[in-house]
């Protein structure tokens, strides 16, 4: 196992930030990689992909491509299957799952297609086994195969992640809908916020729910693994080395930045709702950050700056039904604090929603909040609309595509100077 075909596949639109991030982790030269839709592709050892696991923010899994074959109908699929040596992997002990996925594939039945590599897999075994097979799980399975098809050809996988990667093992509190970590950190390798160096501008989501912004940047610049919270499938396969995993995390807990703890923070967080505040706290005392953020409560709308100077604000804002019951776009009650009492507000989290005429008069005030207030920031806005430019009456300097889980988006870059935008519109995507 010297020499694995990898695939990670990531959200789409994040293949060129996950491509240098995977030569970054690895130390390969460039010619060892290839971007796909989708993903990235790269042939490395057993011993990188632990690392991949370990350092990855935008990956989603890391997938050992083990079969490539062409395709016609069920059986050849049963063929390839019972092809590959899993037995050199896992054993007869460990629970499997078997999931699939298809572009322009002529089966009629995924579902059977799949039931058809799993019978393969478990008739292997009998055969290499003395008749012991392993069972099967489909919620938590030790072992996640995985098969893609297209219209002839079919690549077989075994995962080495367990629960995807965005799953970095510390948000135990959240809202609904909540924002993937690994759309977080894509989020903020497209702003360029974080190059690895010490000198970092101040950072603030006036939006943070849970805070999955602020932690992933925290963690970044305190050069926190993104999976050092968590356990990964590879440790039950058979190639797995205890010694050396436990070297590979202790290299990365001895890396880790520890911060003066007379430090001012650079990290701020704020949002309407005083229980996802609560929230996002609990979640950084998990994370290893929360002495490097400044989490309160407060309506987008009124916060002043956190820092004086200027910054970046990197925010997945609300909207749709989410924008109509918070905040002074509601018109709600105040608490002493000046802000609503949001003790009986229901979160909704409904990013899904198209959006309304109510989230596009938040958005238009937000935007003259900036102008007036924010001076010298820059602020990058993820959204599914995008009209938003319009609607907050302003020029974007850039615009990256990106996709949030099934729905596309754009990451709008406003560049604020005093009463009105700096830069020129960039062209539309």
């Amino acid at each position: 196992m010297n020499q694995l075909q990898l695939f990670l596949p990531c959200a789409a639109g994040v293949e060129d930030y996950l491509a240098p991030e995977v030569l970054r982790i690895t130390g390969l030269p460039p010619g060892c990689i290839t971007k796909q839709r989708g993903g990235v592709a790269v042939r490395t050892s057993f011993t990188q992909a632990m690392l991949l696991n370990l350092y990855s923010r935008l990956a989603q899994r890391v997938l050992v491509l083990l079969s490539y074959t062409e395709y016609r109908h069920e059986q050849d699929l049963y063929r390839a299957a019972s092809e590959v040596a899993w037995e050199r992997w896992f054993t007869p002990r460990e629970s499997i799952k078997v999931e699939i996925t298809a572009q322009h594939s002529p089966l009629t039945s995924l579902n059977f297609a799949a039931l058809k590599i799993k019978d393969a897999v478990c008739d292997r075994f009998r055969t290499v086994a003395n008749g012991v097979r392993p069972d099967v799980n489909t919620q938590w399975p030790d072992v996640r195969l995985y098969a893609h098809l297209t219209t002839d050809s079919c690549s077989l996988y075994i995962d080495t992640s367990g629960e995807p990667l965005f799953k970095r093992g510390w948000r135990e509190d959240k809202g609904d809908a909540p924002l993937k970590e690994t759309l977080a950190a894509a989020m903020i390798a497209a702003s360029g916020w974080f190059e690895g160096d010490d000198d970092l501008k101040p950072l603030y989501d006036p939006c943070c729910g849970s805070g999955t912004i602020a932690i992933e940047a925290a963690q970044m610049a305190c050069n926190i693994a993104a999976g050092s919270r968590r356990r990964f499938a590879f440790e039950k396969y058979l190639s797995f080395r205890r010694s050396d995993w436990d070297a590979i995390k202790k290299e990365a807990s001895d890396a880790e930045v520890v911060r003066d703890p007379g430090q001012k923070p650079i990290i701020f967080g704020s949002d309407v709702s005083h229980r996802m505040v609560d929230f996002a706290q609990r979640n950084a005392e998990r994370a290893g950050v929360a002495d490097v953020i400044d989490f309160r409560g407060g309506d987008a709308l009124q916060r002043m700056p956190p820092v004086e100077g200027g910054g970046v604000m990197l925010l997945n804002p609300p909207y749709g039904e989410r924008i109509d019951v918070g905040g002074v776009a509601k018109g709600g009650p105040r608490d002493a604090s000046g802000y609503e009492d949001d003790a009986n507000q229901p979160r909704f989290g409904a990013r899904e929603l198209p959006q309304t005429e109510g989230s596009g008069e938040f958005f238009n005030q937000l935007a003259s909040h900036w102008k007036k207030n924010y001076s010298g920031w820059t602020a990058w806005v993820l959204t599914p609309d995008l009209k938003l430019p319009g609607k907050m009456r302003l020029k974007e300097t850039r615009r990256v595509p990106m996709w949030n889980g099934p729905i596309e988006c754009r990451l709008f870059r406003f560049d604020m100077v005093a009463g009105k935008m700096a830069g020129k519109p960039a062209a539309t995507n």
